[in-house]
């Protein structure tokens, strides 16, 4: 994002914490675009799976947002951080949902494999769902341990954020989040082989 739509969303921003609704409006068009080029980078990394629908995830996100009371967003990369964690409960919203249609179908065992997961959506199949939700248990875990590291997961593995944009909306350096992202990533791992297959 060049260096004027930064500002003008940040301008944004204060607009709707002051509680203009037309300032959300202006917002979504300059933030979509956005989350739409990260999608299509999460996308490329899943080697052009067409089934992955970042667009449905993405509006979905926007309307969750939007309905939020009194919000409180600081910056564009606090906004991020917020949208990841209205994609992150989407997603595990619908997985949950998808595997209570399967009461009884086996869920054989998942590990942390960052590229199986990326930029899932409402079309995600019987195994991600499975996955997600064990990531989603084994997350909750972690961020009872290390909340930070916690958070760093939600930014870069839900909202797609990159380590600039993770360190700024969690106010530490791009060296704390990279430490962070790689210890997380490894507890997940072992978490997850660990864990009980549903």
């Amino acid at each position: 994002m060049n260096g004027t739509r930064h500002s003008t969303v940040t301008q944004l921003l204060g607009e709707v914490r002051a509680g203009s609704t037309s300032a959300l409006d202006r917002l979504f068009p300059l933030v979509y675009s956005e989350l739409k080029e990260r999608a299509h980078a999460q996308r490329r990394r899943w080697q052009g799976d067409e089934t992955m629908n970042t667009t449905a995830l993405i509006h979905e996100a926007y309307v969750k947002l939007a309905a939020a009371d009194e919000p409180d967003w600081q910056s564009r990369a606090h906004f991020l951080a917020v949208s990841a964690r209205a994609m992150r409960q989407i997603l595990i919203d619908y997985a949950r949902g998808k595997k209570a249609q399967k009461r009884g179908g086996d869920r054989g065992a998942v590990t942390f494999d960052e590229r199986k997961l990326e930029d899932p959506s409402p079309e995600i199949t019987d195994e991600q769902a499975g996955s997600l939700i064990a990531l989603d248990e084994s997350l909750k875990r972690l961020s009872g341990r290390e909340e930070r590291q916690g958070r760093v997961v939600e930014c870069r593995f839900f909202g797609g954020m990159t380590i600039t944009d993770t360190a700024a909306a969690l106010a530490v350096s791009a060296a704390t989040v990279e430490r962070d992202w790689a210890m997380a990533k490894a507890w997940l791992y072992r978490d997850m082989q660990r864990a009980p297959n549903g």
